[in-house]
């Protein structure tokens, strides 16, 4: 697993993750790795089917366009020969 180093930390910095650490309890090492993970997880998502919904909202469709989309041809695709 990767490690980081951090130097050059302020006292008051390092003190104060120290005294968030102790009331969340958890070690320091543990606190730092939660902020950092907060720091970098996406704020509110979009998943696909979400954002294309909002999409298809946005365009107006109507029942029978939007019941288009959920049309489709289901049988095996034929897999391509090369001779």
């Amino acid at each position: 697993m990767p490690m980081l180093t951090v130097r050059n930390l302020p006292d008051e910095v390092h003190r104060a993750l120290r005294v968030r650490a102790a009331q969340h309890g958890r070690s320091t090492e543990a606190e730092v790795r939660a902020i950092l993970e907060d720091a970098v997880k996406p704020e509110g998502r979009v998943k696909l089917g979400s954002l294309l919904a909002q999409i298809g909202r946005q365009a107006n469709l109507t029942d029978e366009e939007v019941a288009v989309f959920g049309q489709r041809d289901k049988t095996p695709a034929t897999p391509p020969r090369f001779e």
